[in-house]
């Protein structure tokens, strides 16, 4: 018997137990691994690797998958996937009589770098043990199964490095990581249980002003400020900001500012993140960010060069289907979900000043990732999950409570329910087709993105604004 067919001659409410049997069996996958992935997360939780540098957690993650001592069949890994510290893990099912159709793909995704000076203070050591623990409760799932599901089905797991900077899943999209997948799982650590939070989209911009060095107290008029360059695009910020839609958000430093006081300075640097809502939002912010960088360069007389990051994040796209599921599922677990009406209520704070919700709308609600790429080229789902902690994201006290016993029961009980759902993906058809018409729908919603141009450069010269 298949899982979602029902007995002959019973009713179609017949086919449930079989699925819940086959759920239960996930989640005791994933209890009876538990001892090696707790090992797996610690390992990398203890040797913090940042974008593009993660081999050790790369090394880990390809060992862990490759391991003899894993239950059931083996998984073909392929190590450094497309880029140097990614990796995929494949297992599939055997495929039913008759005609083959194409397999159902389904993918969980596992990050692991580590932020610069407090290592793993947004939980990416979780997030790859959850990928790979949703990944072993699902194959064991379909393992137990006395005969063929009624569709093949292959699991991907895929290592997407540099999440915190340079955007790898965006790398992995462009060199096909991502063609063929189906739907798409990750849950990320956070302060509160939700299926859904509107992560932002988030473009980043690098901007050099070039002036003319000169003895700061014998002859100044000799020299064009560049620091005074960087000090009037600053405040032109800041002047900016009362016309700032209140779920946009810029921040940025100063990273070189010159180099001794009485030099007039011919070279300063600034980065800054400019985050909107949307692509579309984002699009009409960097306009008016740039308008700033030109301004400051015009009245000082100094060149200008803006040059944008490599790979914009987009906005994460919601699947209220999926979500639907995965809260269904989680609540079978003792998960407690915020309610929409807080996240609602939150992204309302911003106009009526509850400060109750303002915490809630910084820590969680204006965060960016990368997996928002992915989810405007493949149906996907992105819960946020406790860890047992109030502490908050990016913070000592945050990397703490990642490495901690505490946080293995949260992140254990998030893969079981990503596992869960991918099960009801997989054997109900409604649910599968529900799932495609969301990202149809709200793709279509969404309208034309407007990227951000990358690597954009300018020139502004004295008396002169720049054109791109």
């Amino acid at each position: 018997m298949r899982p979602q067919d029902p007995p002959e001659g019973g009713p179609a409410a017949a086919a449930l137990p079989a699925l819940e049997t086959l759920k239960q069996r996930a989640c005791e996958s994933v209890e009876l691994n538990a001892g090696r992935l707790g090992t797996l997360s610690h390992h990398i939780w203890s040797r913090p690797e940042l974008a593009y540098e993660e081999h050790q957690a790369h090394d880990a993650m390809t060992r862990f998958f490759s391991s003899g001592e894993l239950p059931g069949a083996a998984w073909a890994v392929q190590p450094r996937y497309k880029l140097g510290t990614a990796f995929r893990a494949e297992w599939a099912t055997a495929a039913p009589q008759g005609p083959v159709p194409r397999p159902l793909r389904i993918a969980f995704l596992c990050e692991y770098d580590a932020l610069p000076g407090i290592g793993h203070a947004c939980g990416h050591n979780l997030i790859a043990e959850v990928g790979a623990a949703a990944a072993l409760g699902l194959k064991a799932a379909l393992e137990s199964l006395p005969q063929a599901a009624p569709v093949a089905v292959q699991i991907t797991v895929l290592g997407t490095p540099a999440e915190e900077q340079g955007g790898g899943k965006i790398d992995l999209i462009n060199a096909g990581a991502f063609d063929g997948l189906d739907v798409v799982f990750m849950a990320h650590p956070s302060q509160e249980n939700a299926a859904y939070l509107p992560d932002v989209a988030e473009h980043d911009v690098t901007v050099k002003y070039y002036g003319k060095a000169s003895h700061a107290a014998a002859y100044p008029w000799e020299g064009v400020n560049a620091l005074d360059a960087a000090v009037l695009a600053y405040n032109n910020l800041s002047v900016l900001r009362q016309q700032m839609k209140p779920t946009w958000r810029v921040h940025g430093v100063i990273k070189n500012g010159g180099v001794k006081p009485n030099i007039i300075p011919s070279y300063t640097e600034l980065e800054f993140y400019l985050r909107a809502p949307s692509m579309k939002d984002l699009s009409v912010l960097t306009e008016k960010v740039e308008n700033c960088f030109k301004s400051a360069a015009l009245a000082t007389g100094c060149k200008v060069e803006i040059k944008g990051g490599a790979n914009d994040y987009y906005n994460v796209l919601p699947n209220k289907s999926l979500q639907k599921a995965y809260k269904e599922n989680g609540k079978k677990l003792g998960i407690e979900f915020i309610s929409e009406d807080s996240i609602l209520n939150g992204l309302s704070a911003f106009k009526t000043l509850q400060c109750f919700f303002i915490k809630k709308i910084s820590v969680l609600l204006l965060g960016s990732t990368d997996f928002g790429n992915v989810t405007f080229v493949v149906p996907g789902l992105h819960p946020y999950f406790y860890i047992g902690s109030d502490a908050l994201n990016h913070t000592e006290q945050y990397t703490e409570a990642a490495g901690s016993q505490n946080a293995q029961f949260y992140a254990l009980r998030t893969a079981k329910a990503l596992a869960m759902t991918a099960l009801d993906v997989i054997f109900k058809p409604s649910l599968l087709e529900e799932v495609r018409e969301d990202f149809r729908q709200v793709k279509l919603k969404e309208g034309q993105i407007n990227t951000v141009e990358p690597n954009k450069e300018s020139g502004v010269g004295v008396g002169a604004c720049a054109s791109h």
